[in-house]
């Protein structure tokens, strides 16, 4: 009888990585499944971006997560892309099919798993304010765009990538999307079912900080969610609370969009509660 010590490997490149937690929750995750997988965080440079890349197929990695400055620079070195990874214009998550790497992005697709289970409302036909332009935000917008929400208010203080994003969600989906100054504090539209800081506002070890709103303007009825996991009650949303809004923290978005890559990966249903658990230890 033959015994197998090898692990299948996965992890992530960026730059820095040393205070990702995510190998906590995946290794939770193939612990409780009793899979022979393994997760690091690995220390890559953007100037080693390729020779990291290649090395996925050398050595047999299963796949593999991006994260800053990585998203975006990753996506020449992949064979393919499914299409919300090419809307969006970056990669966060890449699977390994024989040499060929394949990428995603599941950080949007989190957030409305999060939105939808966590939250228990659809966006369907919703008024979407979303704080910021950037990766997560682009993220976030082009999926509820997708999932049929009836206007985006894109907010950010520079206008390129602001209205370059308004325009993308305009173009390529069936939602109307605009653009707004962020300046000073924002007063959010009226008739806004939901806001969203993209932002990394409020994030450890900043915690006194929150986005620049004006929170005379969230009303109840209202569900403000931040992406921010750590704290998961940011002041953001703990003055939302006191509005009388619902809110929606920030760790279940980072839960959700690691178990869509622990199933990419394994073709097994992630043990979301192993996984959340996992993270909420260590953010207590």
């Amino acid at each position: 009888m033959t015994t197998n010590y090898r692990h299948e490997i996965v992890g992530v490149f960026g730059d820095p990585v040393d205070e990702n937690p995510a190998i906590l929750m995946f290794e939770a995750a193939f612990k409780a499944k009793g899979l022979r997988w393994r997760y690091q965080n690995f220390h890559v440079r953007a100037e080693d971006l390729g020779a990291a890349m290649a090395g996925i197929r050398a050595m047999r990695f299963r796949g593999i997560n991006l994260t800053l400055p990585h998203k975006i620079a990753g996506l020449r070195y992949l064979d393919r892309i499914t299409p919300e990874a090419a809307l969006i214009g970056a990669v966060n998550t890449i699977v390994r099919d024989g040499d060929a790497l394949i990428g995603a992005n599941t950080d949007g697709k989190g957030f409305l798993m999060a939105l939808k289970l966590n939250a228990n409302l659809d966006p369907t036909g919703k008024r979407v304010v979303v704080l910021g332009a950037g990766g997560a935000a682009r993220a976030i917008a082009v999926e509820l765009a997708l999932a049929g929400v009836r206007r985006i208010t894109i907010a950010n203080r520079t206008a390129q990538r602001g209205e370059a994003l308004a325009q993308l969600i305009n173009d390529k989906t069936s939602a109307q999307a605009e653009f707004a100054w962020w300046r000073g504090d924002y007063t959010l539209p009226e008739d806004t079912d939901i806001v969203v800081n993209a932002t990394g506002i409020g994030l450890f070890p900043h915690m006194d900080d929150k986005p620049g709103v004006n929170m005379d303007s969230i009303k109840p009825g209202m569900l403000v969610c931040d992406v921010v996991p750590h704290p998961p009650r940011t002041r953001f949303l703990i003055e939302a609370t006191a509005k009388g809004a619902k809110t929606l923290d920030g760790l279940g978005m980072l839960v959700y969009q690691g178990a869509i890559a622990f199933t990419i990966w394994t073709g097994q249903d992630a043990p979301v509660d192993v996984m959340r658990q996992a993270l909420a230890e260590v953010f207590a």
